[in-house]
C-alpha cells in the first residue's frame, strides 16, 4: 500500500485478483491456502508439513519430483493465479531428475526445442507448456533458491518476508494449459514413465521437439542406462575369469614345483 500526493492511500499495488476457476486445477502431492496470497512453495524430492507453510501465509506448497511432467504442472498452478509473484524452491534435489534447478534454469533460461536450457536432469524436456507460459512463469514470479534446506522456520520466515514485498497481482489474466495429467491413468509422478512425455496429439510444441522424439530420447536413455549395468557385469565376469584362470595357473605351477623338489629331494638321497 503507497500514498500519493495528496496523502491518500492507494491500494492498487496490494490488490488480489481472482484465480482461475477451479484452482488448483490439477493434480499432485500439495496444499492448498488462501489464493489471493503471493507466495508458492515446492518442496522438490522432500515432504515436508505443508500445512505449517500453509499458516505461515503460502497459497500453495507441495513437492515436485520430476523435471518435466511435475514441472509443467507447477507453473500450471502459477500462471493460473496472477496473485503468485514469488516460487521458494526448497527441500531435498531429486537425484537423477535434478528437479529443483530444472525449475530454477527453466526461469532463468527459458526452454529451446522444449529441452529447458541449462537443466542437467535426464529428461528436462517440457512438451505441454507453450512458449507464452514459459515467458508468462519468467515474468511473473521471482525465484527463491532455498534447495536442500528443509528447515520449516527458515521456509516459513522467507514466505513472511516474500509476503511483506508483495508487489500485487501480475497486471494480466489467469493463463491456462492443457496439461495432461497422466496420474489419472494411474501413472505415478516420479516415475520415468513414456506417458509423462504424450501429449495425446504427437504434434510438436512451438517448433520444438515431437513426443515422438521425446520418447525415443527416453528409451536411449534407458538403454544407456542398461548398457552401463552390462558393462560393469561383464567387467565382473572378466574379474572372476581372470581370478578363476588364475587359480588354475597358480596350482599348476605348485604342483610342477612339489613334483621338481620331490625328484630333486630323491637324486639328494640317492647321491647319499
Amino acid at each position: 500500500m503507497t500514498e500519493d500526493g495528496n496523502g491518500s492511500k492507494n491500494t492498487a499495488a496490494s490488490a488480489s485478483v481472482p484465480a482461475a476457476a477451479g484452482w488448483p486445477m490439477l493434480k499432485g502431492e500439495y496444499k492448498t491456502g488462501n489464493s489471493s496470497a503471493c507466495v508458492a512453495v515446492v518442496t522438490c524430492g522432500s515432504h515436508l508439513d505443508d500445512e505449517a507453510l500453509i499458516q505461515a501465509g503460502a497459497a500453495i506448497s507441495g513437492s515436485c519430483k520430476t523435471e518435466n511432467l511435475g514441472i509443467e504442472k507447477l507453473v500450471s498452478h502459477i500462471i493460473a493465479n496472477p496473485n503468485i509473484r514469488f516460487l521458494i524452491v526448497a527441500g531435498a534435489e531429486v537425484k537423477g531428475h535434478i528437479t529443483g534447478e530444472a525449475i530454477l534454469m527453466l526461469h532463468q533460461n527459458g526452454i529451446s526445442k522444449n529441452r529447458i536450457v541449462g537443466a542437467k536432469g535426464a529428461i528436462p524436456y517440457i512438451e505441454n507448456l507453450s512458449e507464452e507460459a514459459v515467458k508468462r512463469f519468467m515474468e511473473q514470479v521471482e525465484c527463491i533458491d532455498m534447495i536442500n534446506d528443509e528447515d520449516i522456520g527458515r521456509i516459513s520466515e522467507k514466505i513472511k518476508e516474500c509476503t511483506a514485498n508483495d508487489p500485487g497481482a501480475f497486471p494480466a489474466a489467469p493463463l491456462l494449459q492443457d496439461v495432461k495429467d497422466s496420474s489419472a491413468q494411474g501413472n505415478k509422478e516420479d516415475d520415468f514413465d513414456e506417458s509423462e512425455f504424450s501429449s495425446g496429439s504427437g504434434n510438436a510444441v512451438s517448433g520444438g521437439a515431437s513426443a515422438a522424439e521425446i520418447s525415443s530420447l527416453t528409451m536411449i536413455t534407458r538403454l544407456k542406462a542398461v548398457d552401463q549395468k552390462m558393462a560393469g557385469i561383464g567387467d565382473y565376469h572378466k574379474f572372476q575369469a581372470g581370478f578363476q584362470a588364475g587359480k588354475v595357473e597358480g596350482f599348476v605351477i605348485g604342483f610342477a614345483l612339489m613334483i621338481l623338489a620331490a625328484a630333486l629331494f630323491s637324486l639328494i638321497i640317492r647321491l647319499m
